[in-house]
């Protein structure tokens, strides 16, 4: 590690750090140290920060805006990247759109349908990165994101760019199917024309609904489990009596079930025990063995 580290000071300089607490990075707002933690700036940085972690032997994970995310109170081994400004640029050719894997999927949204594109209404309110929303298929009332990818632009284990097909990702309910620790740069979309006014109406209608049913103002990692087919995961939640149900500083929504929201001082494995309370719970009572959606990373 110390040698990684020399290398990689020698690169990035006072960019890189160690010990970066994670809970200042995350939505959750939960999080231990980082070993090592370095925002790159372009791809060739990318790249250089790849390369010289798997030529160590050390592990590289990708931190988008921190969403949809549960990281171990211990924090994360290996080295930490985070995508900067070099990756939030946003390009829009007639209906081709190119995104940077860090631009926010919200100004994404927005961005096209200011230009009378459809195709990412669905995405208004989803928190995140473009790259995140492509890592786990990110959808919303009836649409999703595997719908209008064309092409996904990244960095492989070892340090090598890569572009896959629509096909090549493997998309299915909330997840992607992509080769082992590729990091997105990028995403190239195919939409459709649009009637700019109808577009905002229908994002209005979205926010709307999301406002309603979503805690707002105190941190969470957004849904903590999928939906079963043909059901809804709030709903078993919310029939298996979890709302409000505490453990420490975490809790169930009182506004939607499926949101565990951080009241204050929450850890990790709070969060983790109200997880696996909950699927045994709703199993219990309805049958259904809930698939948690928020990702558990780090060293458990």
């Amino acid at each position: 590690m110390n040698a990684l580290e020399n290398q990689l000071r020698a690169r990035f300089g006072t960019r890189l750090r160690s010990a970066m607490p994670l809970s200042e990075l995350t939505s959750f707002q939960i999080g231990g140290p980082a070993d090592l933690y370095v925002t790159v700036e372009d791809e060739r940085e990318l790249m250089h920060a790849k390369a010289a972690s798997y030529s160590a032997g050390v592990p590289c994970f990708c931190l988008g805006a921190g969403t949809n995310l549960l990281v171990s109170d211990r924090g994360m081994r290996g080295l930490v990247v985070r995508l900067g400004d070099g990756f939030k640029k946003i390009k829009i050719d007639a209906l081709a759109v190119e995104a940077g894997a860090g631009a926010e999927f919200g100004t994404l949204v927005e961005t096209v349908i200011a230009q009378g594109l459809a195709g990412l209404e669905f995405g208004e309110g989803i928190p995140g990165t473009v790259g995140g929303g492509l890592v786990m298929n990110a959808g919303a009332f009836g649409g999703e994101i595997a719908k209008v990818v064309t092409l996904v632009h990244g960095v492989t284990e070892t340090g090598d760019a890569l572009a896959l097909s629509n096909d090549e990702v493997k998309f299915a309910y909330r997840r992607t199917d992509l080769p082992p620790n590729f990091i997105i740069t990028r995403v190239d979309f195919e939409l459709a024309h649009g009637d700019r006014e109808k577009l905002k109406a229908r994002v209005a209608d979205l926010r709307a609904k999301r406002a309603a049913r979503q805690p707002r103002g105190i941190p969470n990692a957004g849904s903590i489990f999928k939906n079963p087919p043909n059901n809804f995961a709030g709903k078993l939640l919310e029939g298996a009596g979890l709302k409000g149900t505490r453990m420490g500083g975490a809790a169930f929504s009182e506004q939607h079930a499926n949101f565990i929201v951080n009241l204050g001082g929450a850890r990790a494995a709070e969060v983790r025990a109200l997880i696996e309370m909950a699927r045994n719970k709703v199993k219990e009572q309805s049958g259904v063995w809930l698939e948690p959606e928020v990702k558990l990373v780090g060293d458990w």
